[in-house]
């Protein structure tokens, strides 16, 4: 079978190296090249020219592209389209992550290039004449709807992080990046003047385990019973909404509709009563766990586990369990 399309996967870097969801993204492009569409191209926007590109071969990359400029050394949207513009063909498939700024870059990119675009990816299939299946929740996870994209236009999927798990990386796979040094215009629309970093130890999109706390932990200070328990399991701290809107925690760890959509494969409720604007951000989650005072509260109509009675009784007892299992 000849080729049916330019499979590119975009892969992100952050201070510790390439984002784990780049490997998914690599992951859910080998569906289709072993489906005899082609090989797979995985690109990089780096500030770095001698960056070690090894871990995207052992993933599954056939092809490596660098794109090289000073400003990449940060997140810079409308610089990154400019840049991969002359890289993307009209048959071109496309895979990112699901992340803020993949999602920001995708939709964008959707309308840069008249593509078409499906968010949220749960699962992907290849149709006939090379045409694209995505699935995808709809109305707060309560529903999947399938959409089919066409040939005639580049097609864009962004994937649901945690759900497009790459295999063990194959360490004989070798290959050698292409570098390109790229310019930018200079017209762009917007500028990075300055990059503010919050204090969050992990993103909680990609974390395989979240500890979220809401407003039955009954006081701010009471919080920290949920970051000693992140700690210990080396999770993301994660919000209900209501925390958020008291100020608690950041709005960058507010789970739920209104928030992020995650699924990891731990997540502990700590005093979460289970709104479905919540429900609806963390339901597809591995295994759950619910502790909460209340026995009727929603969240345990979709735990795995559930325990009732006082969370600021129940935390502490939790961390030392986990500290005494897991030291080393």
């Amino acid at each position: 079978m000849g080729t049916l399309s330019n499979l590119i996967s975009i892969v992100e870097i952050d201070s510790n190296g390439f984002k784990y969801s780049g490997f998914e993204a690599i992951q859910a492009a080998k569906i289709f090249s072993n489906a005899g569409w082609g090989p797979v191209t995985t690109i990089a926007f780096t500030d770095q020219k001698d960056l070690d590109t090894k871990q995207l071969f052992h993933y599954g990359a056939d092809k490596v592209l660098l794109l090289v400029h000073p400003s990449f050394g940060t997140y810079n949207r409308w610089a990154m389209i400019k840049a991969l513009e002359s890289s993307i063909e009209p048959d071109s498939t496309i895979f990112m992550a699901a992340t803020i700024h993949g999602k920001e870059l995708a939709a964008s990119l959707s309308a840069t290039l008249d593509a078409g675009l499906a968010s949220d990816c749960i699962a992907l299939e290849p149709g006939e004449n090379g045409s694209l299946t995505a699935h995808r929740p709809v109305y707060g996870g309560k529903a999947n709807s399938s959409l089919t994209l066409e040939t005639d236009i580049p097609r864009i999927c962004t994937l649901r992080t945690n759900v497009f798990r790459p295999e063990n990386p194959d360490t004989t796979r070798i290959g050698e990046a292409e570098i390109r040094e790229v310019s930018p215009t200079s017209d762009l629309i917007e500028k990075i003047l300055e990059v503010s970093k919050s204090g969050n130890k992990k993103d909680i999109t990609e974390a395989r385990i979240i500890v979220s706390g809401g407003m039955g932990l009954g006081d701010l200070s009471n919080f920290k019973l949920v970051e000693e328990l992140a700690e210990v399991l080396d999770a993301a701290v994660g919000a209900s909404r209501p925390v958020v809107d008291e100020g608690w925690r950041p709005y960058s760890n507010q789970v739920g509709q209104t928030g992020r959509t995650v699924s990891p494969d731990l997540y502990i409720a700590c005093g979460i009563s289970g709104a479905v604007q919540h429900l609806a951000g963390m339901s597809s989650s591995k295994c759950i766990v619910a502790i909460n005072k209340d026995p009727y509260a929603p969240i345990f109509s979709v735990a795995d586990y559930g325990i009732v009675g006082d969370v600021l009784e129940i935390l502490p007892l939790l961390t030392e369990e986990f500290r005494s299992l897991l030291k080393p």
